[in-house]
């Protein structure tokens, strides 16, 4: 695998970690009567703070790592990995792991400054594989 398209498979498990992380608070706070069911009706249970921070950190991550993806994809298969290219990419993975915990944790305006400097990593890559 190529140094590159490692920062895929790493930003996945870290997606995928994420996701089991929010899933379980949320269905401590909801319960799983709530979790498992359609959904059809909101939860009469409450989500703590921090429930409700992961779980909207979670979403943002949702949104994010598509541009993620295919930047790198991008990048590997116009063969335009470089060192800026692979850095953008571990750039990237180290602010949104940092995300998570600024986030849940409300680190004020600290979380909209690391989510910008992955929106910055991802922009570097598309712009890489315009050159």
């Amino acid at each position: 695998m190529t140094p590159i398209l490692l920062t895929i498979a790493l930003a996945g498990l870290l997606h995928i970690t994420q996701f089991v992380v929010a899933s379980y608070m949320a269905n401590v706070d909801m319960g799983p009567g709530y979790t498992t069911s359609p959904r059809d009706h909101d939860s009469t249970r409450p989500v703590r703070t921090t429930t409700g921070r992961m779980l909207r950190a979670y979403d943002n991550n949702v949104q994010m790592f598509p541009f993620f993806a295919s930047g790198v994809l991008l990048i590997h298969l116009t063969d335009q990995a470089t060192g800026v290219t692979v850095g953008a990419a571990w750039v990237y993975i180290t602010a949104r792991a940092l995300y998570i915990p600024a986030y849940a944790l409300g680190w004020q305006p600290w979380r909209s400054y690391i989510w910008l400097v992955a929106m910055a990593a991802v922009a570097t890559l598309f712009i890489a594989s315009l050159i």
